[in-house]
């Protein structure tokens, strides 16, 4: 079952709102402009859920950290995947 992407926008506001907190809806509109890129590179409406948790553990709760992040989602979302993983790996 297919859902909108404002379906998508309100199901991510919870997380990104402790995250970002006043920058969250600044936040949500990156996310946003990840799907439409990502819909333009891949042809998918939407990354995977795995993307976009590995975008937001990059950014570390910055907006400027979400932008890179975003933007080596679209590049090449592997990178993207071990840069997270190696956040998350920390003690």
């Amino acid at each position: 079952m297919s859902i909108s992407r404002a379906e998508r926008r309100k199901e991510r506001e919870p997380r990104v709102f402790a995250l970002y907190g006043k920058d969250a809806s600044a936040a949500l509109d990156l996310l946003e402009l990840l799907e439409l890129a990502w819909h333009d590179c891949y042809g998918e409406i939407t990354p995977a859920d795995a993307v976009v948790d590995d975008a937001l553990v990059l950014s570390e709760g910055t907006l400027s950290g979400l932008v890179l992040a975003c933007r080596l989602a679209v590049m090449d979302w592997r990178d993207l995947r071990v840069a997270a993983d190696h956040i998350r790996a920390r003690p």
